[in-house]
């Protein structure tokens, strides 16, 4: 049989950028499981500074890594630096995290002996990578699983196989054995063939839904592997009780359209008190007219790049036409300037009279608008929800964020603050659909090794008090 290629295009041009033979998953954990042990078995010390030379290397490749990302993704270059960037941080937050999860420890002991906390790597983690931060989502896995002494099986999304190889490139340059981290080019096939494959022990996934629920599934009947999930979410962003509407307005923007929509935790429906309605409807209207849509290289720099390919472009216009069918109210459409390729201007469309509203994740740049009366319905339409990813709240008033902190259903609740940009240095993780209580970024550590407890005394003292017969 003929080998078979992954072949990668531009979104923004539809050009091809890259191609690659398409790998076998039995093979790479084979070859993994081959060297973890050694890489595991060397010092703490020697992990973390393998790991700040990559970051260096990471440094050092920067300006082409930079480009890479802006072409296979068609996000601007003002955000693929950002995302670079994110990389080369991670590796000294993860050497953070790891100290404070899952440092060594002694712990009190009865009896002169003395009792210990330590922690061991899983083995061969196969992690799953998303096309919207190509780099930055699977590097948030993979560094603090290496730190803790696992090998890894990386499979990029079939939509960005270039970044995954050329992040895959940067460890080895590192020092990072080859065996320890592997590179599975492929689609869905070989995705599904490495989280079925009995040689792993544990898969970090990044993704729709839909796919984290088929994982769920297949790994329910195997307790021994570690399982962790982040899924997306149906995110709300509510506005009430402000004054200043312009800096609201931005903050939705940012919220709703920063990547083109394709942010885990980018707004997906917009909450507004109804006296607040027709001037933020009109401030956010005239905002979102002003925003450049275009190529990632363009001068002057875009705000919004194209989604990642016409298929998903297609999908997204289905799904506004379909929220039409259903009722919803247009206030800006979804409309491609250029025909042939997957660049989508910003929609917002208002359901609030809408029955029976769809409760999907709307992977791109449209907004839901929904008007409600008093504070204690917003909330409830926030949490209308079977994903509970990210929420905030604007307003001038501290009373109605204690209320929403206490009653939002979500893992991510912000004041005055966009929906998306969470940091590094904190536990990223939601409820529902969003996850299953595998929290990542600071508390990767937590999912990338295991605790053991260990009661131990150097010489070996015992007796039986009660309950033998004299002897």
């Amino acid at each position: 049989m003929a080998d078979i290629e992954l072949i990668s295009y531009e979104p923004a041009t539809g050009a091809i950028l890259w191609r690659n033979l398409i790998g076998d998953a039995a093979e790479e954990v084979a070859i993994a499981r081959s060297g973890w042990a050694g890489w595991a078995a060397r010092p703490l010390a020697f992990r973390i500074e393998t790991m700040r030379r990559f970051a260096n290397v990471v440094r050092q490749r920067a300006d082409a890594f930079v480009d890479l990302i802006a072409r296979e993704t068609g996000k601007p270059l003002w955000e693929a630096r950002t995302e670079v960037d994110t990389v080369i941080a991670k590796v000294d937050i993860s050497v953070t995290a790891y100290a404070e999860r899952t440092a060594q420890r002694r712990l009190d002991a009865p009896m002169g002996s003395r009792m210990a906390l330590r922690h061991k790597p899983h083995g061969v983690l196969a992690v799953l990578g998303p096309y919207n931060f190509p780099a930055h989502l699977p590097n948030g896995h993979i560094v603090p699983a290496l730190l803790a002494g696992n090998a890894v099986v990386f499979k990029p999304s079939e939509k960005t196989p270039a970044v995954g190889a050329f992040l895959v490139d940067c460890y080895r340059a590192a020092g990072v054995p080859p065996e320890c981290i592997r590179l599975l080019i492929g689609g869905p096939a070989q995705g599904k063939a490495l989280a079925a494959d009995p040689g792993i022990d544990g898969l970090l996934f990044t993704g729709s839904a839909t796919t984290g629920l088929a994982l769920n599934r297949a790994f329910a009947d195997k307790p021994e592997k570690i399982l962790a999930l982040e899924m997306g979410g149906n995110n709300p962003i509510i506005v009430w009780d402000t004054p200043d509407l312009h800096t609201a307005a931005v903050l939705v923007v940012q919220s709703a359209f920063t990547t083109a929509g394709q942010r885990c935790t980018a707004a997906r429906r917009l909450i507004v008190q109804d006296r607040l309605y027709d001037p933020l409807i009109e401030t956010l209207d005239r905002m979102i007219g002003r925003i450049i849509v275009g190529e990632p290289h363009a001068d002057p720099a875009p705000f919004m790049g194209p989604v990642i390919d016409n298929d998903v472009a297609d999908q997204l216009t289905e799904s506004f036409l379909a929220l039409l069918m259903k009722g919803g109210r247009p206030i800006r459409h979804l409309e491609r300037p250029i025909e042939g390729r997957p660049f989508l201007m910003p929609a917002m469309i208002d359901v609030t009279g809408m029955a029976d509203r769809p409760d999907v994740e709307l992977f791109g740049p449209i907004l839901q608008v929904i008007k409600a009366s008093d504070f204690d319905e917003a909330i409830a339409e926030a949490n209308d929800t079977r994903y509970g990813l990210s929420a905030a709240l604007i307003s001038q008033t501290p009373a109605l964020y204690d209320r929403f902190w206490s009653n939002a259903r979500a893992g991510i609740v912000n004041w005055n603050r966009p929906t998306n940009g969470a940091s590094s240095a904190a536990p990223f993780g939601g409820i529902g659909w969003s996850g299953n209580h595998r929290p990542s970024a600071f508390y990767a550590a937590d999912y990338c090794a295991y605790p053991v407890v260990s009661n131990e005394a150097e010489s070996a003292r015992a007796s039986i008090g009660i309950g033998l017969r004299d002897g």
